[in-house]
């Protein structure tokens, strides 16, 4: 092996021209051109996941005993949250280090809670829907 090196090494040294040199594998060129796509990339999921948080396309339920069923900020760290335990809703106010009972309820109804009325609205513009599509 070492005697086929030593043989061959002056047949690579004509190859090679006089005065030649090889280009750098890593240019600034290319390093600028990995950095911007590499800012890209990482841009692109800042922005999709602020998206959907900002939007809520990320579902929040749950399946155990505990249901956050709404929630609203009330200042820059306090908050106002209303969770389903066993059909009581409870109203909680939420804020750094702890969290304190503002009000106890009964689950309402569906009818109660303005269910019905939409089902029922969206039924109408149903039919309203189809009677302009039908003339």
């Amino acid at each position: 092996m070492f005697v086929l090196c030593v043989v061959a090494s002056p047949a690579w040294a004509e190859a090679i021209k006089q005065g030649y040199v090889a280009p750098p594998v890593v240019t600034t060129e290319s390093m600028v051109q990995m950095l911007g796509g590499l800012l890209l990339v990482l841009a692109m999921i800042g922005g999709l996941a602020w998206f959907l948080k900002r939007f809520s396309l990320l579902s929040n339920t749950s399946t155990g005993v505990v249901k956050v069923i709404a929630a609203t900020g009330v200042g820059q760290r306090e908050r106002v949250v209303v969770v389903e335990i066993d059909n009581t809703w409870l109203v909680l106010g939420v804020a750094p280090g702890r969290v304190n009972k503002l009000h106890a309820l009964e689950k309402p109804r569906s009818e109660d809670t303005g269910i019905a009325q939409d089902e029922q609205s969206v039924k109408s513009f149903a039919a309203q829907l189809n009677n302009s599509i039908e003339r």
